[in-house]
């Protein structure tokens, strides 16, 4: 009778242990989620901005259609994303579109002083700003949710449940390699 009584105990709290480590597991999704989901409207008004710069920029910079059509193009796919994973990768292009463009814009100076540009390029910095912030945020639910899933013994049930290792919202490789080289200065 005792050791019934043991061994409904042992599988009871091996029960609530599980419990334990799925709940702890979803609740680290959710929040990953949740993060993205903080990104995701910073990208809604970013997505919102560049066809007023794109505007803005057009009739300066009409024979620069390729750079234009770059950020067109990278735009759409990056608004036609379902998936966070396919998210973060056409956001990554879509920001090394809209640096091409700014590398455009250094050459037009008339296109750098008209104040409906300045102002658009002041609310994408603005946006540019908040991105790095709520990216930052996301990655450490990512880096939690990761920690979680690899952590010995959830290891072994993550799997089972369908929890896996998520992949951060980064640079890229394109922009990684672009920020390894070193700034050139001119005086």
């Amino acid at each position: 009778m005792s050791s019934t009584l043991i061994i409904i105990g042992v599988i009871v709290l091996l029960g609530i242990w599980l419990v334990s480590i799925y709940n702890t597991l979803v609740s680290l999704r959710n929040h990953r989620e949740n993060a993205f989901a903080d990104i995701d409207v910073q990208l809604k008004q970013r997505h919102d901005l560049i066809p007023q710069l794109l505007g803005a920029v057009k009739g300066y910079m009409e024979h620069e259609r390729g750079t234009l059509e770059a950020v067109t193009n990278a735009r759409t796919r990056a608004m036609s994303a379902t998936s966070i994973n396919e998210k973060i990768e056409a956001e990554q292009q879509l920001t090394s579109a809209i640096r091409g463009l700014n590398v455009q814009v250094e050459a037009y100076p008339d296109l750098k002083a008209s104040q409906n540009f300045l102002q658009l390029q002041n609310e994408i910095s603005d946006i540019e700003n908040k991105l790095a912030a709520v990216r930052r945020f996301f990655n450490a639910a990512t880096k939690e949710l990761n920690i979680a899933v690899q952590k010995f013994p959830n290891t072994i049930f993550a799997g089972m449940f369908g929890f896996k290792t998520e992949p951060m919202f980064d640079l890229g490789e394109t922009q990684r390699a672009d920020l390894d080289k070193a700034p050139e200065v001119k005086f």
